[in-house]
């Protein structure tokens, strides 16, 4: 089967998924699966408090969770809101805010030192965003970021992208764009890829299940994970979506439809590696 291919280039030839898992497999305990949350995990909902994971998938994580090394949850929501949607699965590394907190096996959030500082402008930005945005616009607060929704209202798209960005610029902070969401976020480097990054420097193999532009980054460090050991076996999965356009899933190796048929596609994955 060819391998984990490097920049946004497909394969010469398609994936085979059964063929990956089967080669997974003889390095599962090796291995550590990524997933992102929303849009990956669970369907994308108007409302973003009320996003649960779709069918099967937890039950196929904890099925997953025992015969490989590590399964990590690698998302823009906070680690508490992880926690609570994951019903107390075992084991699960949680990384929230894109990895400015994190969970291991269900211990103590830890939250990155250079960003605790930002928690006071945080809490002003959303406050004024809630004044300042035109009705409509959902402002998400989250301790460490700030999300500018337009789901429900597509028309004001450029407007609430064009105010967090300026806000950004005038306070410093950082921007992450989204599926009708723009995050803005504390000036720490850090982010999705280095995450993954790091996870992955004495694992064998890995795969990262993603839907959006802030995944390609996942993806990429997979890449330089490959590039810098030929025996090492990743696989970036996109669940596709009109919104991203065909950005994330020409940067993967496979791709799905849907956080529901994830939880089919991670069942089946399960025969081959238990």
């Amino acid at each position: 089967m060819p391998p984990l291919n490097h920049g946004n280039q497909q394969p010469k030839t398609p994936l085979d998924a059964d063929h990956a898992w089967r080669t997974t497999a003889g390095r599962a305990a090796a291995t550590v699966l990524f997933f992102d949350f929303d849009g990956t995990l669970a369907p994308v909902d108007d409302d973003p408090t009320a996003v649960r994971p779709a069918p099967n998938v937890l039950a196929a994580i904890e099925a997953l969770a025992p015969v490989v090394r590590r399964i990590a949850i690698v998302s823009a929501r906070p680690v508490e809101f992880l926690r609570d949607r994951l019903g107390g699965l075992a084991g699960i590394d949680l990384y929230g805010l894109y990895g400015l907190e994190h969970s291991h096996s269900g211990g103590e959030t830890v939250t990155e030192p250079a960003a605790l500082p930002w928690v006071p402008t945080m809490a002003e930005l959303a406050e004024l965003a809630r004044a300042e945005l035109p009705q409509g616009a959902l402002v998400e607060y989250k301790r460490l970021s700030v999300a500018l929704h337009w789901r429900t209202v597509p028309q004001l798209g450029d407007t609430v992208e064009r105010w967090g960005r300026a806000q950004a610029e005038r306070l410093g902070l950082k921007v992450q764009a989204g599926r009708m969401v723009l995050e803005v976020k504390p000036p720490v480097d850090r982010d999705k890829g280095m995450v993954i990054d790091e996870v992955v420097r004495d694992a064998q193999g890995a795969w990262y299940f993603g839907d959006d532009v802030s995944d390609i980054k996942a993806f990429a460090a997979l890449r330089a994970r490959a590039a810098a050991d030929p025996h090492f076996f990743g696989v970036c999965v996109a669940v596709a979506n009109p919104e991203t356009g065909h950005e994330v899933a020409e940067a993967a190796d496979l791709t799905l439809d849907s956080p529901a048929a994830l939880g089919d596609f991670l069942t089946a994955a399960a025969h081959h590696l238990t």
